[in-house]
């Protein structure tokens, strides 16, 4: 493994968590359809690692159409049936439905914002925040900024959206760049990440 002063999390974990730490985590993305991706995925963690998740990431983009939101907006009840059974998955049933649920609520923030990038940017006044954390103790599960966002979504109906779930979205994103200061990837995030 590359030996790069990394966030304790990725100095300790395989070659695939590093490579999602050296090269996406804390990246400002700005694509609607990763940006969707990126929200369900992190719902579908709840109670598990994200390493579990993020080696079943292939089969969610197969699954799930590579997240292409109207698609999944318009899965049926048959659809997320037959997804129940597809061991590449969490098999949970609330979590397979949410995606459609979560699709149908971003078409709405799409249509009133003019995407979901500027609706769900628009937490952090569309500007990454910048911590200077030395230690990953310092890293808070949720913020005030975290918590309006939870609110905001679940009003519109976005399910597996609690304050947790939506601050581990903003770091994953880059709406939160929070790579200890030792991090070598530490305030590095300021590119735009596309598809």
């Amino acid at each position: 493994m590359n030996e790069r002063m990394r966030c304790a999390w990725a100095a300790r974990e395989n070659a695939t968590m590093q490579a999602y730490h050296d090269t996406e985590w804390g990246v400002p993305l700005h694509d609607d359809r990763l940006l969707f991706e990126f929200l369900c995925l992190e719902g579908a963690q709840a109670g598990l690692s994200w390493r579990t998740v993020l080696e079943k990431r292939g089969n969610y983009r197969r699954a799930f159409a590579d997240f292409d939101i109207a698609h999944c907006a318009k899965l049926t009840d048959a659809r997320l049936g037959e997804l129940l059974t597809d061991p590449g998955l969490i098999r949970n049933r609330l979590k397979i439905t949410s995606v459609r649920d979560n699709a149908r609520a971003a078409l709405e923030a799409s249509a009133e914002f003019g995407s979901l990038d500027a609706y769900l940017w628009s937490f952090v006044d569309g500007e990454p925040v910048r911590n200077r954390w030395r230690e990953m103790a310092e890293v808070p599960a949720t913020t005030p900024v975290s918590d309006r966002m939870s609110k905001a979504l679940k009003k519109r109906g976005f399910r597996f959206v609690g304050s947790t779930i939506c601050y581990a979205f903003m770091q994953a994103t880059g709406m939160v760049d929070d790579h200890v200061v030792s991090c070598f990837r530490h305030g590095k995030g300021s590119g735009r990440r596309k598809a």
